[in-house]
């Protein structure tokens, strides 16, 4: 393996070109149109065009990406995620035309794309559930067989798609009244994002948290699991802010949470990175929820508290070498460490995506802190995809010194020009359930509620005001030697001036 094309954009195609970098393994991006420019172009050895923006004629067309591969000279293909990351049939292609797939088997992705049969999966492996309907509900079952079932079983329920993720074709159901249309809603979601309309039923649990068991696998039988990560900060059952490890979890349970998710994973006969996601009761008890057949959005905070590079791991794997990780060791978590996902979207305006031209950037820096973004100085956030701009991960020897950390990067990252979701971190940052560790699923619905609509301001007037100020003060007092350094100062002055009275 010499040579990697990364099918996917952004942040993910960025961070996956490092580590091939790393590696000393050159690297193909590709890209439409409206992408032309962007970051992970230019990092890139060599870059080719897919076409127009939207995905399905450019990042979504196989066709496409296997006619670079051949063209570019590439041996194998990394798909990040999103996109066709877990889409069984582009696994398939890529082996068939002799690339090396940096992801598991098409067979473990056919298994556990299914939420219906990565259930049965669990169940064989004798891993606890959540109570649900056994087969999947497609276009041809009749209502009247869906509320048979969802009596069965018990209300509240959740409707959720087969094919599904990222909380799309997801629907709560809290009584037989609220089904029909909830059916409907779902199966037409489901088959505008998935391709495929059908649903089933799972018992809704009340006020769960959500955690989740990175896991990696060699073809030679060994699986890893590794310390917990704790997801329940979530918008529209969209995850927005992880940490590792979870408050929730004791050193007994994560023994059993990962013991469990090994053995779902050998049950499918996993291979390379991969993440069980679980439920935890009130009452402490665990449920396998679902398995996600890539690498993970918040695999960084898995990093920043084992020491370990999970995409040089993904490819090594890929390249068919043994893992020889400390299975023991990576079920102890070095420090903490907590991920805010920064996107593009107006908090004041029900999250909407705020696409645009990134007029300045200014990225935290200092100790404990990374970003892993895809976006710079002057760089566009395209309205055709997901409008993640970076992923904010800062580490501590502890969770209050993380925390600390992640408010000071908050207050010092600077987007202008568009919308971002930074003034929402700082309020959930602040919130004295969130530090004490006292949340669940549905945490954010239930504060934003108690907002009444109160807007999340970037930055108040009169603090822009002062930092302005500050700044003409500091100049003043200590003049440089050119106009353009004064200015430089200035801005600087400016920005420390605006974190300071932010906090």
């Amino acid at each position: 393996m010499q040579k990697i094309l990364i099918a996917n954009r952004g942040e993910i195609a960025v961070r996956v070109i490092r580590a091939c970098r790393d590696m000393g393994l050159r690297t193909v991006a590709v890209y439409s149109e409206c992408d032309r420019a962007a970051l992970h172009v230019r990092f890139a050895d060599e870059a080719w065009p897919l076409g127009p923006s939207p995905p399905r004629e450019s990042y979504l067309r196989i066709d496409k990406l296997l006619d670079v591969a051949a063209q570019s000279g590439a041996d194998a293909v990394h798909p990040g995620y999103g996109f066709l990351a877990e889409n069984e049939d582009f696994a398939s292609a890529c082996r068939d035309a002799g690339l090396v797939f940096i992801g598991p088997s098409p067979a473990a992705i056919h298994c556990m794309g299914s939420k219906t049969a990565a259930r049965q999966a669990a169940t064989d492996a004798g891993v606890p559930v959540v109570p649900g309907s056994e087969e999947p509900f497609g276009q041809d079952v009749a209502e009247s067989q869906v509320l048979r079932t969802a009596e069965r079983i018990g209300y509240p329920l959740m409707l959720k798609a087969v094919a599904g993720g990222g909380g799309k074709g997801m629907r709560m159901v809290d009584g037989p009244a609220d089904l029909p249309s909830a059916l409907r809603a779902a199966r037409s979601e489901a088959g505008s994002a998935f391709g495929d309309s059908a649903v089933y039923l799972e018992r809704r649990l009340l006020r769960p948290r959500h955690v989740e068991v990175q896991l990696l696998g060699d073809h030679h039988g060994t699986i890893v699991p590794f310390v917990e990560r704790e997801c329940s900060i979530q918008r529209r059952h969209q995850k927005v802010v992880e940490e590792s490890p979870s408050m929730a979890v004791s050193p007994e349970l994560r023994r059993r949470i990962a013991a469990a998710a090994a053995l779902v994973a050998k049950r499918v006969g996993y291979t390379n990175a991969g993440t069980i996601e679980c439920l935890l009761d009130e009452d402490g008890r665990f449920y396998f929820l679902e398995m996600n057949t890539r690498l993970q959005v918040e695999h960084p905070i898995t990093e920043m508290v084992t020491g370990v590079d999970l995409v040089r791991w993904q490819i090594r794997i890929a390249r068919g070498e043994r893992l020889d990780l400390d299975a023991e060791a990576m079920l102890e978590p070095r420090g903490h460490a907590i991920e805010c996902r920064i996107y593009a979207e107006d908090p004041d305006n029900n999250f909407l995506p705020s696409p645009g031209r990134i007029q300045r950037l200014r990225v935290p820096h200092g100790p404990g802190v990374r970003d892993d973004g895809g976006v710079e100085d002057g760089g566009d956030v395209p309205l055709f995809y997901d409008p993640m701009i970076s992923k904010l991960i800062t580490w501590g020897e502890d969770r209050p010194q993380a925390l600390a950390r992640m408010r000071r990067a908050l207050a010092e990252y600077e987007v202008h020009g568009i919308k971002t979701t930074i003034p929402f971190f700082r309020w959930v940052l602040d919130d004295e359930d969130f530090l004490a560790g006292r949340f669940d699923t549905t945490f954010i619905d239930r504060k934003l509620g108690e907002r009444n609509g109160t807007p999340l301001h970037e930055a108040p007037a009169e603090v822009e005001a002062l930092a302005a100020v500050a700044a003409a003060l500091h100049v003043a007092t200590r003049p440089d030697p050119s106009p353009q350094a004064a200015a430089a100062r200035t801005r600087r002055w400016a920005g420390a001036g605006r974190a300071e009275a932010l906090r």
